[in-house]
């Protein structure tokens, strides 16, 4: 009868321990989906504020005068 209850309790405590790792693991994988969902939110928010201000101009709309034509002071 001793084997038997410890058998119980060994099992007991084997199931204890798997549901406390599930639960952990069920915590780490709601944390992880809550940071891709804010990231997939800054994306989202990021392409549509590259939509709304268009493309980058690199080079400006007025030429810049040549070095030639700027006055140097002279001393």
């Amino acid at each position: 009868m001793d084997f038997n209850n410890k058998n119980a309790a060994n099992l007991e405590q084997l199931l204890e321990s798997l549901i406390k790792m599930v639960g952990k693991a069920n915590q780490n994988v709601d944390s992880l989906q809550k940071r891709v969902s804010q990231l997939e939110c800054l994306i989202m928010e990021e392409q549509l504020e590259i939509r709304e201000r268009g493309p980058l101009r690199i080079h400006s709309n007025y030429p810049h005068k040549s070095s030639k034509n700027i006055p140097f002071p002279i001393s």
